[in-house]
């Protein structure tokens, strides 16, 4: 894929109508890299005009800062800033809730005021201007669905409807979870868990999660979140429930569904 990066459009005088905040699942992660390549996809079909930061992009700093260490934090956070400002970034769009939440709420006292957008809003969105049409028998027709609400999407910053919007649009039938929206259970990933040893308990979060969207008896369990997809596919995979249902982003859904 021939992604655009942030300093060489600098270079010729170019501003992206938005800069896709990849962040470190989506960057390193081998499962969440397919998320960000989903996602660059779709913005490459429907001709939006996007860079990355590539090299310059530094963590945003949010698992230090849930982890306690306010010191490393705020070094990333004040260098991702100088960044962006240099650029005059205005609109980020980001496929991480962690990314968006910390983008969002929380840079700005530090100097860092951004429009940030949430790539399962930015998609919605798109769906609701009528410029991402999908396949009238895409993959996931007719199929059962469930989505997991991710807590830094959901609680944090109430984000609700537009995930739920999107899934709607492929003309499934969506299920909710017995926990779900503001009652949501967590992954167990979330507040710097997912870098954590084990703590001692009989259940992980995430298997407990997983049992929970199994219920449903939806065959596709949808998220919004990389670190969820990959709480969520370690408990299907436990369950040894992996050949029959799959654990996938929003984005890779409406990739594999566009009508091009």
């Amino acid at each position: 894929m021939q992604v655009p990066i942030m300093a060489e459009l600098a270079a010729e005088n170019r501003t992206p109508e938005i800069l896709f905040w990849v962040g470190c699942a989506g960057s390193f992660d081998q499962r969440a890299q397919k998320i960000t390549r989903a996602f660059a996809y779709i913005l490459d079909k429907i001709g939006i005009s996007y860079a990355v930061l590539g090299k310059e992009e530094m963590c945003t700093g949010d698992p230090a800062r849930r982890a306690g260490n306010e010191f490393i934090f705020q070094m990333m956070a004040y260098q991702n800033i100088q960044v962006l400002n240099g650029y005059q970034i205005r609109k980020i769009v980001t496929t991480c809730p962690h990314c968006f939440n910390i983008l969002k709420n929380e840079y700005q006292v530090l100097g860092g005021n951004y429009e940030v957008v949430h790539h399962a809003e930015f998609i919605q969105g798109l769906i609701s201007e009528g410029k991402i049409r999908m396949k009238e028998s895409g993959e996931f027709k007719g199929r059962k669905i469930t989505y997991h609400d991710s807590c830094y999407l959901g609680r944090a910053n109430g984000i609700y409807e537009a995930p739920r919007e999107v899934l709607e649009a492929f003309d499934g039938e969506l299920v909710e979870m017995k926990r779900c929206r503001s009652n949501g259970m967590c992954c167990g990933a979330g507040g710097g868990q997912m870098f954590k040893e084990e703590e001692k308990g009989g259940t992980r979060v995430n298997a407990l999660r997983t049992e929970e969207a199994l219920q449903t008896g939806a065959s596709v369990i949808a998220s919004a979140c990389p670190f969820c997809n990959t709480m969520l596919t370690d408990g299907v995979k436990l369950q040894e429930r992996d050949a029959e249902v799959q654990v996938l982003d929003i984005a890779e859904m409406v990739a594999a569904s566009l009508a091009i």
